[in-house]
């Protein structure tokens, strides 16, 4: 993380319905030396036009915004920007909204309450592919995640969510390949890679690559090699 800091600024739109969330959180953000507002919004569709055009590193986006539900909004940005990682930003406790937005591509899910310092450290690890998680909200993911698994059938497994591309990279994952092999063997950028790598684990309600590796030879998704 330190070296992406020192070598080029982290990219950043942000979306928030309220004129003064959006300029105190701007204000804020464009103090950190290592981070670059491109644009703000006001609207889902308004980000997702920003993210299309700009195709940053990260969204901070509000989750109540007034023209379309945030999960759409986090469908459609990952449509046009998938390298994109979004943070989702509420005052919302409930797990009714983080278990789907992170079903469709939102890296983190963190309360308004948080102090600028751990926003910022947010932003820094979203754009490497970390998740942040509030711990409020956290616990309850948790329960919501370990029934989910529990439930689920053999015939309904959770890597069905993952697109083809994605279960090349958990293949190549579960190989112990590093993101640069990665992206030499699919012939796609190291940051791609990483976009790829971070909706695995969200789709796979998983926090690393060994959890990944260990989930992909667990499932048969990989078989053993006979010698």
């Amino acid at each position: 993380m330190e070296e992406r800091i020192m070598t080029e600024k982290i990219t950043l739109i942000l979306a928030d319905d309220h004129p003064m969330v959006r300029k105190g959180l701007s204000a804020f953000l464009t103090t950190a030396k290592d981070i670059e507002v491109m644009a703000v919004a006001s609207g889902g569709m308004e980000v997702v036009s920003a993210a299309r055009k700009h195709v940053p590193d990260v969204v901070l986006l509000d989750l109540l915004m007034p023209d379309q539900p945030a999960l759409e909004t986090v469908r459609q940005i990952k449509k046009v920007s998938p390298r994109s990682q979004i943070i989702m930003l509420t005052s919302h406790e409930g797990d009714e909204y983080v278990v789907p937005l992170t079903q469709a591509g939102a890296i983190s899910y963190i309360l308004k309450d948080i102090s600028p310092e751990e926003l910022i450290n947010a932003v820094r690890k979203a754009a490497v592919g970390e998740s942040t998680i509030s711990p409020r909200v956290a616990k309850t993911l948790v329960m919501v995640v370990t029934q989910a698994r529990v439930t689920k059938t053999r015939e309904d497994q959770l890597y069905e969510d993952l697109t083809e591309r994605e279960m090349e990279v958990l293949h190549c994952i579960a190989e112990g390949l590093s993101n640069m092999d990665i992206a030499t063997r699919l012939n796609i950028s190291q940051k791609t890679v990483k976009s790829h790598v971070s909706n695995i684990l969200s789709k796979l309600y998983l926090t690393d690559r060994t959890q990944a590796a260990v989930y992909a030879w667990r499932e048969g998704i990989v078989k053993v090699r006979k010698t």
